[in-house]
């Protein structure tokens, strides 16, 4: 059960990894190709679902995954223990960079702005695309860690 924990950390935090990604090179591009009309047609798109929602939901399971982990193999190689401790502290700090720095941006392009307020857009865009980027690096240097803690739980045994 403890493998099957600390591999699902794994999978979920690759994942959300690499969603991260997606929205730095595919999402970030669109919303930014002809503001203001381009932010008016993702507008359009996201009234049913948005990106939020799916990181609303497995980012959360992927900090409980992690802790989990942490827990479970709390007597492993210290080593291994420090590696996830990392790790959990990656994927939070990821958590509150989104609470802090992304939901505000998030807000002025989807709700708060005027269509008609470009600079405000494009600035609130800008900030976003450049930053994402952090994230998903944040991101990686969690699955980075984790990764560590699994070489070092399966070569001490």
């Amino acid at each position: 059960m403890k493998n099957i924990i600390l591999f699902a950390s794994i999978s979920f935090a690759a994942g959300l990894m690499f969603v991260n990604f997606y929205n730095s090179v595919v999402d970030a591009k669109s919303w930014g190709n002809d503001i203001p009309g381009s932010i008016s047609t993702a507008r359009e798109y996201f009234k049913a679902a948005n990106p939020g929602n799916f990181f609303r939901i497995f980012s959360p399971v992927n900090q409980i995954l992690a802790l989990l982990a942490l827990v479970l193999f709390w007597k492993s190689d210290p080593a291994a223990r420090a590696y996830l401790g990392a790790a959990f502290a990656m994927y939070v700090v990821g958590e509150l960079f989104t609470f802090a720095y992304f939901f505000p941006r998030n807000d002025i392009m989807w709700k708060t702005a005027q269509l008609t307020d470009v600079d405000v857009l494009r600035k609130a865009w800008s900030e976003w695309s450049t930053m994402n980027w952090l994230r998903t690096f944040i991101l990686l240097v969690g699955l980075c860690f984790s990764f560590l803690s699994l070489y070092k739980i399966f070569t001490v045994r």
